[in-house]
């Protein structure tokens, strides 16, 4: 499968490189956040790949909730356990939990299925900033630090109305983002369809930290530079 270049077996467990979560980051996902660089003091794997390495194990059910509880550093091996009856978490081999999953109803492991909604999914949620962050960023009047722009998923789900597609596609659906002092919470709601027809929606939820008065030069720069990464890296 496309991601088998992107994590690393370690005695049965997972692990990711710096090199490798980075590379995912921009060249699947089109995710240039910079705590996905393989030399950023606070690196850590994008949470899509965790995604996509759940679905890569454990197949899609028709219901599945994403809760993370922690940033997955260089370094961790995590242990992807049996699936359980309903729920199973992802820990690391010191016993520290990163994400809780939570499925229900039928179970596809059409590697066809799974590689299409993986990808499309992880290209939906890489355009996150600045496409939708910056607009609703700019409506509540506030912005994320500049010099730390840390955005950090909080949870996902997906329900599937039924699993015999074969490629399946995201659009957004509606955005909010309620803001609590310096911290935020944005919520991103996403139709799954094939051709004309809805087969399933979904959410993602955000956590920004460090919030403050929005300002529109900044916040430009602060695009500037990232459309820069993007494309000095595409060169």
């Amino acid at each position: 499968m496309f991601l088998d270049k992107y994590f690393n077996k370690n005695e049965g467990n997972i692990n990711v490189s710096p090199q490798q979560a980075s590379n995912f980051a921009k060249k699947v996902a089109g995710d240039f956040n910079p705590i996905h660089d393989e030399d950023a003091k606070r690196f850590c794997v994008p949470g899509d790949l965790l995604f996509a390495l759940v679905l890569n194990n454990y197949g899609l059910s028709q219901t599945m909730n994403f809760t993370f509880s922690g940033m997955v550093g260089d370094g961790v091996d995590l242990v992807f356990p049996d699936a359980g009856n309903g729920s199973f978490t992802i820990s690391d081999s010191n016993g520290k939990d990163y994400l809780s999953i939570e499925h229900s109803g039928e179970t596809s492991t059409d590697p066809e299925l799974i590689q299409n909604l993986t990808r499309h999914y992880v290209e939906f949620s890489g355009q996150t900033f600045p496409h939708i962050l910056v607009p609703l960023m700019a409506e509540h009047k506030v912005m994320i630090n500049p010099e730390r722009p840390l955005v950090i998923y909080e949870s996902m789900t997906i329900n599937m109305d039924r699993l015999d597609i074969k490629n399946p596609e995201l659009a957004l659906a509606n955005s909010t983002f309620d803001v609590n002092g310096k911290r935020g919470s944005v919520c991103l709601e996403f139709n799954l369809t094939s051709g004309d027809e809805i087969v399933g929606t979904g959410k993602k939820k955000m956590v920004l930290s460090g919030l403050r008065e929005f300002n529109q030069e900044i916040i430009d720069q602060l695009v500037n530079n990232y459309a820069a990464r993007k494309q000095t890296y595409s060169s």
